[in-house]
């Protein structure tokens, strides 16, 4: 006999959790489905460990600065398994958070892998399990590419299970998850080449932070090699060769790293079984609601491939879950100006339109842009420098600020209250009127000139 729920949610990462948590709390009766660990991709292979070998790679930095700030420090070298045992252990504390969590809201944690048995009704080890509600959040995994060879290297995933760090690593990828991890290693000493198939990194960014950022990798000493598209890897008398599809083979690499993109974990589901269609990259499509073709099932998250961010995953399902359970009938998210933030070295943030697309979109005369470039304070005494770059992107007589776009020191940290102000109309006057906080990179942003 199967167990009945309000709301059956299919996969146990952030949107999947803040979901039926929300919904638990509205009163719904609900379970969680989940294979893996607590916390999706983000918590255990994504943004969280992520973010600890950032800070890792940024203290590195630091260090090779502070001579100039008069400190006289011997450094012995850095221990990458003690970074991940200590990684780890916090990830797996943040595992059990997330389980006394659910417990906490009274959501039923349901271990395994679910499948649809019809549009009502899922199995998951061979129990069955029924709901007036799913909501399938199942996330994404990386990209390997169809190459030979391909096997010999790894994805972000495998970077995150590395227990020693290698010394030689080609990273292949343009995106925000290969420009991260050649970051990550070369500020922790790793010589790093980054492969792109085209001319520069970041293609959907605005073209100010492209350029910025690619002369910003080189300098720090990542070597960059364009219109490179892989065409095998091979073993070498020395460690790894990436061999392309023209040009020159690159190779004595010690680990090669696919970062090409993730696809959405929509296989196995059974989804044809519950009617629920996918497009032609196995994307679930859904309406401004998040509902699927099949009214009662819902996605969210990347498996829908909008804006894979995980604090949007987030914010979907807890709307989702007003929307079902709060009284909320025109609960849902506006996926209009979602700021993001890429964990380079410095790290760039975005919120809004492009210059390109706004003038795509509002044509050139509606169009007004200012920006600067200068170097940060933190480098008043370095002898290394890194720039800052700003720039807001406005539109119409009323300068209405509708895209703002930086890279430099704490740059990820100042975009959240700028991300306010666009989202709520903030022209350009409102950020001149704006009084400066002295001596800051953020002032700059309120005392641009054109």
């Amino acid at each position: 006999m199967s167990q009945h729920f309000d709301l059956l949610v299919i996969g146990g990462g952030s949107g999947g959790l803040a979901t039926a948590r929300r919904a638990a709390r509205h009163g719904a009766r609900t379970a969680v489905v989940e294979y893996d660990r607590l916390g999706g991709t983000c918590v255990n292979r994504g943004c969280v460990p992520k973010k600890i070998m950032w800070y890792a790679a940024a203290l590195g930095h630091a260090l090779d600065d502070s001579s100039d700030y008069g400190f006289d420090l011997t450094v012995g070298g850095h221990d990458w398994s003690t970074l991940v045992d200590a990684r780890e252990a916090y990830i797996e504390r943040l595992n059990g958070i997330y389980a006394r969590n659910l417990a906490a809201d009274g959501v039923e944690h349901i271990v395994g892998r679910a499948e649809f048995v019809d549009d009502r009704t899922i199995a998951v080890d061979g129990e069955h399990y029924r709901a007036d509600h799913f909501v399938i959040a199942v996330g994404g995994e990386p990209l390997v590419p169809a190459i030979t060879g391909a096997e010999l290297g790894v994805t972000s995933d495998g970077f995150f299970e590395l227990r020693e760090r290698p010394p030689r690593v080609a990273v292949v990828g343009a995106g925000y998850i290969a420009v991260e991890i050649a970051g990550m290693l070369r500020g922790l000493g790793s010589d790093v080449t980054l492969t792109l198939r085209r001319d520069s990194v970041l293609r959907d960014f605005d073209a100010d932070l492209q350029q910025v950022l690619m002369e910003t990798l080189a300098a720090e000493g990542i070597q960059i090699a364009t219109g490179f598209t892989p065409q095998r890897l091979e073993r070498a008398d020395d460690g790894l060769r990436l061999v392309p599809t023209e040009g020159s083979a690159r190779d004595e690499f010690d680990a090669v790293i696919w970062a090409i993109g993730r696809r959405p974990k929509t296989a196995n589901l059974g989804l044809e079984r519950a009617g629920v269609t996918v497009d032609d990259r196995g994307y679930i499509p859904v309406d401004a609601w998040q509902n699927t073709n099949v009214g009662h099932i819902h996605a969210l998250g990347d498996v829908c491939g909008q804006a894979e961010l995980t604090p949007v995953a987030i914010a979907a399902g807890r709307h989702l879950a007003e929307r079902l359970y709060g009284g909320r009938a025109d609960a849902r998210l506006d996926y209009e100006n979602i700021p993001s933030v890429v964990f380079s070295h410095p790290p760039l943030g975005t919120v809004g339109l492009t210059e390109a697309k706004a003038r795509a979109t509002h044509g050139d005369d509606a169009v007004r842009v200012y920006r600067t470039r200068f170097t940060p304070m933190y480098h008043a005494l370095t002898a290394h420098k890194t720039p800052t770059v700003m720039k807001l992107v406005c539109l119409g007589a009323e300068e209405r600020v509708v895209g703002c776009h930086l890279f430099g020191h704490s740059v990820d940290e100042m975009l959240q209250g700028f991300a306010v102000a666009v989202r709520m109309g903030a022209t350009k006057a409102d950020f001149d009127a704006t009084v400066a906080i002295h001596p800051t990179s953020a002032e700059e942003l309120v005392t641009l000139s054109g």
